[in-house]
């Protein structure tokens, strides 16, 4: 059966005067597990970092945000565009979160995708409820993710059921129907990543999707052993929650990679980042790394040099409005590069292939604990999602 997808109108999308002036405030929850993630365009230009195993910002930058952006990406911690002109994305991700976001608002330019996603004829005449349900979740995703992608430059990350963390060819399938998806509105497949939890049927997922030439983008990601395998497997991106690895150390004890961190006079959320970081340089993986769930300056100032940085809006916000000039007190260096990531030592272990036994015997009590609970995040957002569509389909005046 042919399925035709509906866009909203291209004059809702083409005026750049009426997008930074649309300011869609949705009162969800911030934080890294709930946030489409927008890449900054840099205000200025950017200031080229020196390659020097440790660089040093050597010419003045106009803000801190701006010196920041010469050594990483730096991505807005929000559901949604909170200042379009103060951060002009480069990049988005689409969740059930942003969906949530956009059926609690009315009148966003991204209802239309979801009400058009509801009113498609092929999901509507599915008898199984379950099914149906699905077909409407995947049309919204897709929907919103077309939008986006005329709004922004970047790739468009798509969230993948983590109802399906366990399930290899679950995700597989679920991948390959988004894609076709959105390729019947014309999206290329270049300008999509699909993210993916960091199970081991995950990792498997992503290493048989990126043979296929499919870009994809791990998430829940907090151990070595995690990053390792999905580096192993070519995964794309790599996302890695630095303030969640950093909670739990507060609040328990026990976890092996933790303790050494800890041991060592590290943050074990920052050393994770640093580990995987040196791991993918060194032994030339094309992963990305991004550090998720950066809770100030601090955090982001010790992992500059990183690929990706998701910082709140508050730090972005101090960054922009403080100014730097040459003589300041401090300078702004490098912590990550292909030169640091050259000396640093790995176990025989850490480089061995990872395989399910292995994953499985070195994800300490942090890593299965949070990665349970970040599942059954997304699980419960997929789930209101569903029982908003079951209360609001059919949309009205479609």
């Amino acid at each position: 059966m042919s399925i035709s997808l509906r866009t909203p109108p291209s004059s809702a999308l083409s005026s750049k005067s009426s997008l930074q002036g649309e300011r869609l405030r949705l009162l969800g929850r911030s934080g890294a597990s709930n946030a489409v993630f927008f890449k900054l365009q840099p205000p200025f230009p950017q200031i080229r970092a020196s390659s020097s195993f440790y660089s040093s910002l050597d010419t003045g930058a106009r803000t801190e945000l701006d010196a920041v952006s010469s050594f990483s990406e730096i991505v807005p911690d929000t559901v949604i565009f909170d200042d379009f002109e103060k951060f002009p994305p480069t990049a988005a991700t689409v969740s059930s979160s942003l969906l949530l976001g956009i059926l609690s608002l009315p009148d966003t330019i991204f209802r239309n995708a979801v009400d058009m996603a509801l009113a498609d004829s092929g999901c509507a005449a599915l008898e199984n409820v379950e099914l149906r349900l699905s077909c409407f979740a995947n049309k919204a995703l897709v929907n919103v993710g077309g939008d986006l992608v005329k709004l922004v430059p970047g790739r468009v990350s798509t969230e993948v059921d983590a109802r399906l963390a366990y399930d290899t060819h679950g995700i597989i399938r679920k991948v390959h129907s988004l894609l076709k998806l959105y390729s019947e509105i014309n999206v290329p497949p270049e300008r999509l990543l699909f993210k993916i939890p960091a199970t081991w049927q995950g990792i498997e997922a992503s290493r048989l999707l990126e043979s296929e030439g499919i870009q994809t983008h791990m998430t829940l990601v907090y151990s070595f052993a995690q990053a390792a395998a999905a580096a192993q497997a070519g995964a794309s991106v790599i996302q890695i929650f630095v303030g969640r690895i950093r909670d739990w150390a507060r609040n328990h004890s026990g976890d092996p990679e933790i303790d050494a961190a800890l041991k060592r006079g590290e943050d074990p959320g920052l050393s994770l980042v640093t580990k995987a970081y040196n791991y993918i340089h060194k032994y030339g993986h094309k992963s990305k790394v991004m550090a998720a769930a950066v809770r100030n300056k601090q955090d982001l100032f010790s992992l500059l040099g990183v690929d990706y940085i998701i910082a709140p809006l508050k730090v972005l916000q101090s960054l922009n409005e403080s100014l730097t000039t040459p003589d300041e007190k401090y300078s702004f260096v490098r912590r990550l590069s292909p030169q640091s990531a050259a000396v640093y030592n790995f176990s025989k272990e850490e480089v061995a292939k990872w395989d399910q036994l292995s994953l499985a015997s070195a994800m300490g009590p942090a890593a299965v604990e949070l990665l349970a609970a970040g599942l059954d995040g997304y699980a419960d957002q997929a789930r209101r999602v569903e029982e908003l569509f079951t209360k609001i389909w059919p949309p009205p005046n479609v």
